[in-house]
């Protein structure tokens, strides 16, 4: 990978008494980049981001915020990476001001002049009470607190899963500009794969403990196809690429395929590109794990 590594995670694993929650993540996220983890619950998501925040202690492996590595649950690890919960928690009997200020109290680089401008800019008043905010409200109040913290990396656990589709476009209105302005990477996990195609430009898929692709996300569409046509040739669409899926139809077969810069070498097989959401859970049903690195790159 060219340029420098928000993140980097080496032989990662995670393990819990017996059961291995995370294995063999070997990962890098470009500096910059807003990276979408997905994958379906219990796949690991959760602990991978609590691995990259410090709060955690990898079982065996390395994680790497911008090079440098810290002991988990120390003041270093944690003042180096921002975070906003799934659900948001803020101190409900708080007021907005209050909570700048807790910031402040509990940060050595909160920035509290640019949340409070960036709060008024949302009309979000230092005086409300963060009990009566709607819950859009909340969501910029937390990503705000955690952006005001001015850590280079920013983690996102499912930020979008309880708002409406005009508060997830408030909230990644806010975070955009952020990324615009260069100086925060994004790691960011959600269910919510439209939204991701649009502000998302990496791409991680995460299944079973273990990265099945990765890499930018135009690589991964520019590398996928859909290829179509009858299941007699179905070996001669194989030397093209590898194939992720095979879906049976009336008359043939509808392949979806990783290129390998050969072209079908069979006249009756036509090609068509592949969407992200259908790439994304094509290698979620996949049955075996694939480990993945730059441009989607992966081994089986």
């Amino acid at each position: 990978m060219n340029g420098p590594v928000a993140l980097q995670t080496t032989g990662l694993g995670k393990c819990y008494r017996t059961r291995w929650a995370l294995r063999g993540v070997d990962l890098a996220i470009p500096a910059g980049s807003v990276a979408a983890l997905v994958g379906p619950n219990g796949a690991g998501k959760t602990t991978l981001l609590q691995l990259a925040m410090g709060l955690l202690e990898p079982t065996e492996g390395s994680v790497a915020v911008f090079g440098a590595q810290a002991a988990p649950n120390t003041a270093a690890a944690l003042s180096r990476v921002g975070f906003v919960a799934q659900d948001h928690p803020l101190y409900g009997f708080m007021r907005v001001g209050e909570l700048l200020r807790f910031g402040v109290a509990t940060n050595r680089r909160f920035d509290a002049g640019y949340a409070r401008r960036r709060l008024e800019a949302l009309a979000i008043g230092a005086g409300q009470r963060v009990s009566r905010l709607s819950g859009g409200q909340q969501a910029q109040v937390a990503l705000v607190l955690a952006l005001a913290k001015r850590a280079r990396l920013l983690v996102l656990d499912e930020p979008l899963a309880s708002l409406d589709p005009l508060a997830r476009r408030e909230f990644m209105a806010v975070l955009m500009d952020e990324v615009a302005e260069g100086s925060v990477t994004v790691l960011l996990s959600s269910h919510v794969l439209a939204e991701l195609q649009r502000v998302a430009d990496h791409l991680i898929v995460l299944c079973g403990g273990q990265v099945r692709l990765a890499g930018d996300v135009d690589e991964i569409i520019a590398t996928h196809r859909h290829v179509t046509g009858p299941a007699a040739a179905e070996s001669a669409a194989q030397a093209g690429g590898r194939v992720v899926a095979a879906q049976r139809l009336a008359r043939g077969t509808r392949l979806l395929v990783r290129a390998g810069g050969g072209a079908i070498a069979h006249p009756a097989w036509q090609a068509e590109p592949a969407g992200l959401e259908e790439i994304v859970l094509a290698y979620l049903r996949a049955p075996g794990p694939a480990t993945a690195g730059r441009g989607g790159s992966e081994v089986a």
